[in-house]
C-alpha cells in the first residue's frame, strides 16, 4: 500500500476550508501566517510558494514578507518583534535555512511561542517533551496522521527513527512513544544498522542521503515512513532516503517521494496556523 500524502493533505484541507469558512462569522476574521523569506534560495522559494498555494485553498491569509539575503540578524529580530506585536498575525514562519551569518536558533526564540507554527521554540519543544501543550511540529504530526490514517496500530509495535535532527528525527520519535510504540532512534553513528532496522515494524528515514535504506534493511510488512528529499546523483530526479522500487514489494505500506511526507507538512501548518488562531480568539 502506498500512502498518497498529496491526496490525504487534499481531503484535510478541503475539510479545514470548510471550518475556516464559518470563521468571519464568528471571530471577524480569517487566520492570518505570515512566512518569511530571507534569500531566494530556489529551494526555500518553492517551500514558500506551495505554503501559500495551501493557505489559498483553506481560505487562510498569507503574507510572504520577502527579505535580501543581506539582511542583518539586528532587522531580521526587528520585523519578527513588529509580527509578534501585530495582532492581526496569528502564525509566523521563518523559511530555513538562514544565510550564515544569522544565528537561526536566535531567529526561531524570537518567534512568540503562541505564533510558532512550526513548533520549533524551545518552550513549544519542552512542551512536547513534558506532555504539555503545545504546537506540533508540522512533519513528525503528519506522519502519526499518515500512519493512523492508513490503520497502523502503533502501540506495542517496534518503532525505528533514523536520524536525530530537532526538526523530525526527535520530535518524531517523541509522538511515536506518546503513541506507545517500543522507539529506538539511530543514525550515522550506529553499528549494524540493518541489523536494528529489520527488526522495525515501523521504520521512519529522515537521514538525508539518496536510497540509503535498501531492501535488505526492512522487514517483510514493515511500514515505511520517508521523509528524505534528495536529488538522485544519477537522474537529477527528487527521490527519497529510501530506495522505493526495491522495498516497496516487502513494506506493507510505503510513502513516495515526491507526493508523501512533503504534502502533510504543510497540510499540518495549515492545521497549526487555525490552532493559533482559535487558542488567540479563546476559542479552545
Amino acid at each position: 500500500m502506498i500512502i498518497s500524502g498529496k491526496e490525504l493533505s487534499a481531503r484535510l484541507k478541503a475539510e479545514m476550508a470548510i471550518q475556516v469558512a464559518t470563521f468571519p462569522e464568528k471571530y471577524g476574521r480569517v487566520p492570518h501566517l505570515v512566512v518569511v523569506l530571507v534569500g531566494d534560495d530556489p529551494a526555500s522559494v518553492s517551500y514558500v510558494t506551495g505554503k501559500a498555494k495551501a493557505s489559498e485553498a483553506v481560505g487562510i491569509r498569507n503574507t510572504t514578507v520577502r527579505m535580501p539575503e543581506s539582511v542583518s540578524e539586528h532587522e531580521l529580530l526587528e520585523m519578527i518583534a513588529g509580527l509578534n506585536a501585530d495582532d492581526g498575525v496569528d502564525g509566523i514562519l521563518v523559511q530555513l535555512p538562514l544565510p550564515a551569518h544569522i544565528n537561526e536558533a536566535k531567529v526561531i526564540e524570537a518567534i512568540a511561542k503562541e505564533k510558532d507554527v512550526d513548533g520549533f521554540h524551545p518552550l513549544n519543544v519542552a512542551a512536547l517533551w513534558q506532555k504539555q501543550p503545545c504546537v506540533l511540529p508540522c512533519t513528525p504530526k503528519g506522519i502519526i496522521r499518515m500512519l493512523k490514517t492508513a490503520g497502523v496500530e502503533i502501540a506495542g509495535k517496534r518503532a525505528v527513527v533514523i536520524g536525530r535532527s530537532n526538526i523530525v528525527g526527535l520530535p518524531v520519535a517523541k509522538l511515536l512513544l506518546d503513541e506507545n510504540a517500543t522507539v529506538t532512534i539511530a543514525h550515522s553513528r550506529t553499528k549494524d544498522l540493518a541489523s536494528l532496522t529489520r527488526q522495525a515494524e515501523i521504520l521512519v528515514v529522515a537521514i538525508g542521503r539518496p536510497r540509503f535504506v535498501t531492501a535488505d534493511m526492512v522487514a517483510e510488512g514493515a511500514a515505511v515512513i520517508d521523509v528524505g528529499v534528495n536529488r538522485d546523483p544519477e537522474t537529477g530526479k527528487l527521490c527519497g532516503d529510501v530506495d522505493f522500487a526495491a522495498v516497496e514489494p516487502k513494506a506493507s505500506l510505503i510513502t513516495p517521494v515526491p507526493g508523501g511526507v512533503g504534502p502533510m507538512t504543510i497540510c499540518c501548518l495549515m492545521e497549526n496556523t487555525i490552532e493559533c488562531f482559535l487558542k488567540r480568539c479563546g476559542a479552545e
